[in-house]
């Protein structure tokens, strides 16, 4: 499993995106870019995320910062995701898990007991040459959008 540190290259994706739009990393070379991983489309916490990052886009749009969400769900989950909350920034499906793998962001999880793999709540801020810039980990949604933003604007 990748370890990214500040400093790295961030590894490229070519993944199908809602819309049927194709999201590649290196495409974007020019503009910071926030990836942002999630566990699962329309679920309690990855909404509350994902309408944090819609509601503060015209933020991050000054800070020439574009927001990208990657989960292991299908186009047509985050097609529905997108719809239902007016989403306006891109989701990457990463059903094979190729760019979870890349990231450090596929893990071993616990609930009640039980162990499973699954995604784990993560940002990566990504800087206009394609470094990594900022990583944040084990994400707890509140105050993480605005965390990210003060990175993004300081870049």
């Amino acid at each position: 499993m990748a370890t990214l540190e500040i400093g790295d290259k961030a590894p490229d994706f070519d993944l199908p995106g809602d819309g049927g739009k194709k999201v590649k990393l290196s495409a974007l070379k020019g503009r910071a870019v926030i990836v942002y991983f999630y566990p699962k489309d329309d679920t309690p916490g990855c909404t509350k995320e994902a309408c944090g990052f819609n509601d503060a886009l015209p933020d991050f749009g000054k800070a020439k910062a574009e927001v990208i969400g990657i989960s292991r769900d299908s186009v047509a989950s985050h097609d529905k995701f997108a719809g239902k909350y007016k989403l306006r920034f891109r989701l990457a499906a990463d059903e094979d898990g190729k760019a979870c793998e890349a990231y450090g962001t596929w893990v071993e999880k616990s609930m009640y007991g039980r162990r499973y793999m699954g995604i784990e709540r993560a940002t990566f801020l990504v800087d206009a040459k394609g470094v990594i810039r900022g990583i944040w980990r084990k994400v707890k949604v509140p105050g993480h959008v605005e965390d990210v933003l003060a990175a993004a604007r300081g870049l």
